[in-house]
């Protein structure tokens, strides 16, 4: 029988299927942060059950980290008490933690695919939405509740339905200007924020297979927000070529004998799928959003739809748009660069590309957030620092920062932020913070003009 990729990794995971109900999937990797895992390592202790594999663990704090003066004791009470139970949980159950200050800390879905611990066919779990990102190297990697991690701490083991099948195929040229971060957001704006609810997502096509690793996981990424429980890419050349030689990728021969098994995990060419789109990249241009769910997005140049009704009423009423309206010319006063979407040094090398030799508007508050310490040192080494600083931009510490209100990095009510991060639902930035979502490089010509403007007319 052929199979498509999704069935190969899932089939050869399961332990035991449960007759009409889920499959017991054992579980490679599991990532754990400060947020989703003290509910979990209470319920262990209470029940007086041990982690079964913490070798299979990895933790690192980033949703509540500062990204201000991370060498002085955490000033919000409640974040520096999560960041302490994780280092004690971490200590009492020998799992590694890479806190605050570590060379390897960071964003979980940043540090784990740069420092080689992500792998194709792996299957992957954290107590997190966005791990969807990691399968971008043919991965299996999906969020799960905190009971399901108290699951694999005890267990290794997670309970969980089989999703149906989704591949999403786009082909053809993009046009200058076009990142992958608006791959994604045209996609959802086709299909839909429901359109993946009940699958797995393949996405397949030239468009994907000439992306950069980055840019891949920006796709994955983001796949959560279509509604599939995860997305994933056929690992290929270039996902071998980014993993060589990373810190705790296999090394020498073993890697080379891994890499064999790898180029096996690709979709057959007969396999069949529950569901299927197929679209052009020619069709996509920089995309925005204009709503608060990361489906009612449009081109850069377009005008805001007049459908929807009384929920896309309600999103435009809190955004302080009208349909009809073009967001060309709006003013914007913060702009963010970061997140587990965009805060990869490829995001930071094309906003700097752009930004080099210019200045922000005065009205612009400009964050710069790497993903992680390696990012931040990559910055700086490749000079992009000093751009960011010339230009009047702020560069932060590594963490989640202003992609969502849990940490100091709030964007004021009732102003507006083009963000590189993933969600714009109400409140998402601060209570009242209007986001907008978007590329890098939309965000970076959104600062220097201090308003949205069709940068491509001036790309060389």
């Amino acid at each position: 029988m052929k199979k498509t990729l999704f069935d190969k990794i899932w089939d050869s995971h399961v332990v035991e299927s449960i007759p009409n109900g889920p499959d017991v999937l054992y579980i490679d990797k599991h990532l754990i942060h400060e947020v989703t895992s003290p509910q979990a390592f209470n319920e262990l202790r209470e029940r007086d059950i041990p982690v079964f594999r913490p070798e299979k663990t990895v933790a690192t704090a980033d949703h509540n980290t500062p990204t201000l003066n991370q060498h002085l004791p955490i000033k919000d009470l409640l974040s520096r008490k999560q960041l302490k139970e994780l280092t004690q949980n971490c200590e009492e159950n020998n799992i590694n933690l890479y806190g605050l200050g570590h060379p390897f800390n960071g964003i979980v879905h940043v540090m784990a695919p740069e420092l080689g611990i992500t792998q194709p066919g792996m299957t992957i779990v954290c107590g997190d939405s966005h791990t969807s990102t990691h399968g971008a190297f043919g991965t299996i990697a999906f969020g799960i509740g905190t009971s399901q991690v108290a699951q694999v701490f005890a267990s290794q083991c997670v309970l969980v339905e089989k999703p149906k099948k989704l591949r999403v195929n786009v082909n053809g040229k993009l046009k200058p200007g076009v990142l992958p971060k608006d791959v994604i957001l045209y996609i959802i704006s086709q299909l839909g924020t429901n359109s993946g609810t009940g699958y797995f997502c393949e996405y397949a096509g030239n468009v994907f297979e000439e992306m950069s690793m980055e840019g891949r996981m920006t796709v994955c990424n983001m796949s959560i927000e279509m509604g599939a429980r995860g997305g994933l890419i056929a690992p290929d050349e270039t996902t071998f070529e980014y993993m060589k030689g990373r810190e705790f990728a296999p090394q020498g021969e073993q890697f080379e004998m891994l890499k064999e098994k790898w180029k096996a995990l690709k979709t057959d060419a007969e396999a069949e799928f529950d569901k299927e789109f197929s679209l052009d990249a020619e069709d996509i241009e920089p995309m925005i959003t204009y709503g608060t769910n990361p489906g009612m997005g449009i081109k850069l140049t377009g005008n805001i739809p007049f459908n929807g009704g009384k929920s896309a009423a309600k999103a435009l009423e809190y955004m302080g748009f009208i349909p009809g309206e073009s967001l060309l010319e709006k003013q914007v006063n913060w702009i963010f660069i970061g997140s587990c979407t965009n805060s990869r040094i490829e995001d930071f090398r094309t906003a700097a590309a752009y930004i080099k030799g210019k200045q922000k508007a005065a009205n612009v508050n400009a964050l710069i957030v790497p993903g992680s310490r390696k990012v931040a040192e990559q910055i700086k080494a490749e000079g992009l620092q000093q751009i960011f600083e010339d230009a009047g931009f702020t560069l932060r510490q590594p963490g989640c920062s202003a992609c969502l209100a849990m940490n100091d990095d709030k964007i004021p009510a009732g102003e507006y932020c083009v963000s590189t991060s993933n969600r714009n639902f109400e409140g998402r930035q601060g209570q009242g913070a209007r986001t907008i979502l978007a590329s890098p490089l939309t965000a970076a010509a959104t600062a220097i003009a201090g308003k949205i403007t069709d940068f491509t007319k001036n790309l060389n």
